[in-house]
């Protein structure tokens, strides 16, 4: 029996994962620590918490920062998924030391804890970002594309990427990084674009799109990001450790384009959008080069983007009680270089 130790596994990709660990690997013992901020929840938990413990999964609730608990968790736990931090483009301009506190000094403690643990510890799978990127330089962005952070989550998050990189370079941690590219499902923050766009459309509100809508992301549905961080966890140490591997679709999308498939799905000939202006810190365009991965150990996404939109749909459709509590938070303020307040 194995222990997985997931930071961050109250959030949006941390708890699909510990998800996909409990239906997968019933022989696991799982350990989640979060912080439960705005944007984690334990109910996004496989069972419920407070009623019958259920031995396979244990809840701390608790910060990275604290050294004393990571270690204490650390000590117990053959593979550490890190996913821990804070994770929102917009809301880091206005809150920025908060990001660099959690995203970079957690991740060091993160690492601190598998450094004194290293002779128990089989893996640790830091979870990045393709915000780390900037704006794509070629057609497609592999793992040796320049880092160039265009916002101040972006850039904690490529400040805890490469600190788990020195870290495997200097004290021989098993360390293995994954840059994901935007993820969408079901459970995600109304922060995020999708299911903010989602529930608009549910609750009969314009769609803002930022600036003309020709910004490009490329997409992956959580459960292929899952699948992937599976196959890093279970993978030789001589194929993955010391590596980066990039989890993406290929594909690029406009938000605009986001924004009219959404519609087409739940109100097919109402052009209910609107026009903001552009994002600090925007990115023109990701996509994903996943060829390394693909080569390394086999993986390509199986979720078909209509497929996984329709999906999505479905769960905000019948998960109302759940993302009304968020409706609050989906709208940011942020004043402009031209001085003007507005709502992103």
């Amino acid at each position: 029996m194995k222990t997985i130790l997931i930071t961050g596994g109250a959030g949006f990709i941390g708890s699909a994962f510990v998800h996909y660990l409990f239906e997968n690997y019933p022989q696991y013992r799982i350990i989640v620590v979060d912080a439960l901020t705005y944007a984690g929840s334990v109910e996004n938990m496989p069972v419920k918490l407070g009623e019958k413990e259920d031995e396979r999964l244990q809840f701390w609730y608790g910060d990275v920062q604290n050294g004393e608990l990571m270690d204490t968790l650390v000590s117990q736990a053959d593979i550490v998924v890190h996913f821990a931090a804070e994770s929102h483009v917009t809301r880091s301009i206005y809150d920025n030391t908060r990001f660099f506190r959690t995203d970079v000094l957690g991740t060091q403690i993160v690492a601190n804890a598998v450094c004194k643990y290293k002779d128990r510890v089989e893996r640790l799978i830091h979870i990045s970002t393709s915000e780390v990127y900037g704006t794509a330089l070629s057609d497609k962005m592999d793992e040796d594309h320049a880092l160039n952070p265009l916002s101040p989550y972006a850039a904690a998050k490529a400040g805890a990427d490469r600190l788990v990189y020195s870290y495997w370079r200097t004290y021989g941690i098993p360390a293995v990084i994954i840059r994901p590219f935007n993820n969408y499902g079901p459970r995600q923050h109304l922060e995020k674009v999708i299911p903010r766009f989602i529930t608009s459309v549910i609750l009969k509100e314009m769609l803002r799109v930022h600036g003309d809508g020709q910004a490009a992301r490329d997409f992956i549905h959580v459960t292929d990001t899952c699948r992937a961080v599976d196959l890093v966890m279970h993978a030789p140490p001589e194929q993955v450790v010391g590596q980066v591997f990039n989890i993406g679709s290929g594909q690029h999308r406009t938000i605009l384009s986001i924004a009219r498939d959404i519609i087409g799905l739940m109100c097919p000939g109402n052009e209910c959008r609107m026009h903001i202006g552009d994002r600090p810190g925007q990115v023109l365009r990701h996509t994903a080069d996943t060829s390394k991965i693909k080569q390394v150990l086999g993986w390509s996404p199986r979720m078909d983007w209509t497929e996984g939109l329709k999906n999505t749909i479905q769960w905000y459709w019948e998960n109302e009680e759940w993302w009304r509590k968020q409706l609050w938070m989906r709208d940011i303020p942020i004043i402009t270089s031209e001085g003007k307040r507005e709502l992103h």
